[in-house]
């Protein structure tokens, strides 16, 4: 078995789902279905149970593969990683997820924490809407750049990075483009999208599902990623909040901003394991903590 292919049923073992691991691998859905198929052509018996169309399950033959496999990959893939790192004189590597978009506008951090640790690699990335904390408990990323509050007592909770004002983005059509603000009573009398986060208090946090009043803001359309969120925005299908910094990427001419007056800002800050806290991390968290809050006005 090629180690793609074990990597393709490792995944495929933990999403459950044939778009959700093609996502996450970044191939087809087709890819994941012929790697399955010929793993189960070659081993005489099949791995999944598709009698369920939304949601497939381990046979009891793919339950002991998974279990077989999964350390021997794990200890191959990261054998190979810090092969191909020490040829490069790098120590370790720090792998960081960012749910905010702005990347570039964290810059500072990133800069000051490669030039203070040389011997050691960074890697930012953006993260799909579909249950982070899963991927740091997965151990695929090191790091969360994650809006707060996070109360997860396996997760530590780092320093704040930075901190933005809520808005609201409707097609220039909508009734309400016109007007100058909103409010969080407002948002009833909408349609809003929402993603697979699986953590009530924490979505709820980014996108509250009663108004002060307590009417009911209903999601009426699921997304994982954030062009999914955006288009449909503009398509006019929903509205729905973002923090500010959003609006220096998604400047476009159907789509109007407005302040949510009564909402209360945004923080977002690191977020980690407790039990894999490394020197890395440590030393990130130093980085953010000396530099303090980043204010977009300086960028």
């Amino acid at each position: 078995m090629e180690l793609r292919d074990i990597e393709i049923f490792l995944t495929l073992a933990e999403e459950l789902h044939f778009g959700r691991a093609a996502e996450r691998l970044h191939v087809s859905q087709a890819r994941v279905s012929q790697a399955i198929a010929g793993q189960e052509r070659r081993l005489g018996g099949a791995l999944f149970d598709r009698s369920n169309r939304r949601r497939i399950r381990l046979t009891p033959l793919g339950q002991q593969l998974r279990d077989d496999l999964r350390p021997v990959y794990t200890g191959l893939r990261d054998s190979l990683e810090r092969a191909r790192l020490t040829a490069r004189g790098v120590t370790g590597t720090l792998r960081v997820g960012l749910l905010p978009f702005n990347v570039a506008e964290l810059h500072p951090y990133w800069k000051a924490f490669r030039a203070q640790n040389p011997q050691w690699e960074l890697r930012v990335r953006p993260l799909p809407y579909v249950d982070p904390f899963a991927a740091l408990r997965r151990g695929e990323t090191d790091v969360l750049v994650v809006w707060l509050p996070v109360e997860e007592p396996d997760l530590t909770v780092g320093p704040v990075l930075f901190t933005d004002p809520r808005l609201l983005a409707v097609f220039a059509e909508n009734e309400l483009a016109s007007r100058a603000s909103v409010s969080l009573e407002t948002l009833a009398d909408h349609p809003h999208a929402s993603a697979p986060l699986r953590l009530d208090y924490w979505e709820d946090r980014y996108l509250p599902f009663h108004t002060p009043r307590g009417r009911a803001i209903e999601r009426t359309h699921w997304v994982t990623t954030s062009d999914e969120l955006i288009n449909l925005v503009g398509n006019g299908d929903v509205v729905h909040t973002f923090p500010s910094h959003v609006t220096r990427y998604w400047l476009m001419p159907h789509i109007r901003w407005l302040p949510v007056h009564d909402m209360p800002p945004l923080s977002y800050a690191l977020v980690w394991r407790a039990d894999s806290e490394t020197d890395l991390i440590r030393a990130l968290a130093h980085t953010v903590r000396n530099l303090g809050p980043v204010h977009f006005d300086d960028v």
